[in-house]
């Protein structure tokens, strides 16, 4: 080698920085693509969400439309038996 070049890899920055710095981007890199999964993994968990609200929204629109009938039916009773009575 040549003594330019076996100075220039005894500097401390080469010998000391420049590895934790790449360790960094390794680790920075490393996370970005756990973050991006645990992100997916949300977004499939908002999606099942929206589809289970939906089903309970159809099911209490059923609910409110049968009570809504039974309470039709209950006053058509008590007005014919308010005019049996009479």
């Amino acid at each position: 080698m040549n003594p330019a070049s076996t100075n220039i890899l005894n500097m401390p920055f080469i010998q000391v920085a420049l590895p934790i710095l790449i360790g960094f981007v390794a680790i920075n890199w490393s996370q970005n693509k756990r973050i991006v999964e645990i992100s997916k993994r949300i977004d499939d968990l908002a999606n099942r969400l929206d589809k289970r609200l939906e089903l309970i929204e159809r099911r209490l629109e059923r609910i409110e439309t049968k009570l809504d009938d039974h309470s039709m039916r209950i006053t058509r009773l008590e007005e014919r038996t308010s005019l049996v009575r009479s």
